[in-house]
């Protein structure tokens, strides 16, 4: 089923908060996954496996335990949304010429949006690159090498991002996206966790309740 870029990260945004994702997070988790479904990419399916895979798990058992040498996790698997936010914000050490390198990445597709970010402050474009796989984008377009399995897999055991990278087979971004239903369903639970719960009053108040205050 098709779905407009605004439907996307509206969903995605409600969801990555009822998986227990803080609101900013949350946010950037929707932003990147508007901006993958916008290159043809399945976004939602990423999102969703990732918050099936981290539901109400601590965050900080999969954030970096330190942005120095090579980035790893307490759990042995890191969030794509917690390194991506995090190699973002160290975006200006590549500008330097470092390399920023990761361990066992879960969904890492979903670090490059935060690279489209990263390339849009730097001003020059970002690589993010895995097994078999190189995406790099200057924040508008992207520019894709390596096989579509390569590049959904659910963990990548070596991840690396690294600027100014080459810009070469360029795809432009579209205004709506194929969502596959399961995925969307999914996401559609987890929203439905930051749904108010119905009270008595409300039940009461709502629409049909066949009272009047017109005494």
């Amino acid at each position: 089923m098709s779905h407009s870029l605004n439907e996307i990260e509206a969903m995605s945004k409600r969801a990555a908060r009822g998986a227990g994702l803080a609101w900013g997070l949350a946010e950037e988790a929707a932003k990147g996954t508007r901006w993958l479904s916008a290159f043809s990419f399945p976004g939602t399916e990423m999102l969703a496996g990732l918050l099936a895979l981290n539901d109400r798990l601590p965050a900080v058992d999969f954030s970096p335990a330190t942005l120095t040498g090579r980035w790893s996790a307490p759990a042995g698997r890191m969030s794509p949304l917690i390194a991506g936010a995090a190699m973002s914000d160290c975006a200006i050490r590549m500008e330097a010429g470092q390399v920023i390198e990761m361990e066992n990445v879960s969904f890492p597709l979903l670090v490059v949006p935060f690279a489209g970010g990263a390339a849009l402050r730097l001003g020059v474009p970002v690589s993010v690159s895995w097994e078999g796989v190189k995406l790099t984008t200057d924040g508008q377009r992207l520019c894709v090498q390596g096989a579509r399995d390569a590049i959904l897999t659910m963990h990548a055991t070596q991840l690396s991002c690294a600027a100014p990278a080459a810009m070469t087979g360029q795809s432009e971004p579209v205004m709506r996206a194929d969502v596959d239903e399961a995925a969307w369903a999914k996401l559609g639970e987890f929203a439905h966790r930051t749904y108010a719960p119905a009270t008595e009053s409300s039940r009461l108040l709502g629409a049909g309740s066949g009272l009047s205050d017109n005494d």
